[in-house]
């Protein structure tokens, strides 16, 4: 399986972004697709997530109303669009792929294949 995330860069606050990432390699029946940043000295955190099967959707409450994911199952594609930046969004983005359940979604532990990264960084 492999991941490519792209879509980073620089952008004001208040301003938007979309990323997206790609995913090949194996069918993507039962998994999910999840987005996760990190920022420097911090440890990987959640942001969204989605499921490819069925199309649930979880968010992180930092993410909640300003950011949306949604899948392109022709392209095998994923995507975040994310509104509002604020500084404290400036991250290293990573989409990620595993077979989650609920309660499991929002630990980056719980996925097996992660993509490569793009930053975004978000001045004041």
């Amino acid at each position: 399986v492999q991941l490519q995330a792209s879509g980073g860069g620089l952008v004001q606050a208040g301003g938007s972004l979309r990323l997206s990432c790609v995913v090949t390699g194996r069918t993507f029946s039962g998994r999910t697709i999840a987005w996760f940043r990190q920022a420097p000295g911090r440890e990987r955190a959640f942001v969204a997530a989605i499921r490819w099967s069925g199309g649930t959707i979880y968010y992180a409450d930092s993410a909640k109303g300003r950011f949306t994911i949604s899948r392109d199952n022709a392209k095998n594609t994923v995507y975040v669009q994310m509104n509002s930046l604020k500084p404290e969004d400036t991250a290293v983005y990573y989409c990620a792929t595993g077979n989650t359940i609920t309660s499991t979604t929002m630990r980056p532990q719980a996925y097996d294949y992660w993509g490569q990264g793009t930053l975004v960084t978000v001045s004041s």
